[in-house]
């Protein structure tokens, strides 16, 4: 993938990151699509599993409101991990023509304990938005919020700062979440073998990435959650093709952002 030659950027504890303009999300995505073009089994599989997820959640919950919300938050927390696989076939896809579902499979026959470390995290951080979410929404809405209209009716429609203060809530628990795993999982997948890079190596080069590129890493969150939004939209159908689209277009945002040794787009690192 094609890049304006911007320096790495070091840091102590982490990996060297380079800057990136916003304009480099548009070649991301672009590189993801070829990928699922290229291998488009393995990806419209995971798809599929996230819609029949979506719908079977629907199915059983569409009458209660916070697990809805709840399954929700924990679909855009852990997706990033669910799509490992995904991430292999990109890195496969990268040295070779060719990659398979095999390449996939192959990441989860051996257990990466800091992946499940990782994973364990972000479940805790998802459970903890959808205690607290519900706590404030319950505690100052002034009818009981038990279904998606009513939550529509009363806090998103209705009078007073109820609304914004959600959204607001919603946004400082989500940036650190963001912000933690943006590039980590593709990070502990890409040099599993390498025993020096731990979790916390991995999330402080996720926040270096953030740091160097705050605007590009903000347009990159809001796009990623519109665009689930959008396949959550079209009746779920649509996450067939934009989960696995966005997964091998995460990828290519951690090669594009991050200097490993041996990786695709190495450069000399300079240090701040």
């Amino acid at each position: 993938m094609a890049n304006e030659q911007r320096p790495f950027l070091g840091g102590p504890g982490a990996y060297p990151v380079r800057s990136v303009p916003p304009a480099r999300i548009a070649a991301w995505l672009a590189a993801g699509w070829d990928d699922l073009r290229r291998c488009p089994g393995p990806g419209l599989l995971h798809g599929t599993a996230m819609a029949a997820w979506g719908a079977l959640v629907l199915l059983l919950a569409h009458d209660r409101f916070w697990i809805l919300a709840g399954a929700f938050s924990g679909f855009l927390i852990v997706a990033p991990l669910a799509a490992t696989g995904l991430y292999a076939i990109s890195r496969r896809l990268e040295r070779e023509p060719r990659a398979s579902l095999a390449d996939a499979l192959a990441i989860w026959r051996t257990v990466d304990r800091r992946l499940v470390h990782f994973g364990v995290l972000l479940a805790l951080a998802g459970t903890g938005w959808v205690v607290t979410s519900a706590s404030l929404v319950t505690g100052m809405a002034s009818v009981p919020i038990n279904t998606p209209l009513a939550f529509l009716r009363a806090v998103a429609l209705g009078d007073g700062w109820l609304f914004e203060a959600w959204l607001m809530l919603g946004a400082v628990l989500a940036a650190p979440v963001f912000a933690s795993s943006v590039v980590a999982i593709p990070l502990l997948l890409d040099r599993r073998e390498e025993k020096s890079l731990d979790v916390l190596r991995a999330v402080l080069t996720s926040w270096r990435v953030v740091e160097a590129s705050p605007l590009t890493m903000a347009m990159w969150a809001a796009l990623l959650v519109a665009l689930s939004l959008l396949g959550m939209a079209l009746g779920l159908v649509g996450l067939v093709v934009i989960a696995p689209w966005l997964a091998h277009a995460s990828w290519h945002a951690y090669r594009d952002t991050v200097a490993t040794p041996g990786g695709a787009h190495d450069a000399e690192p300079q240090s701040r």
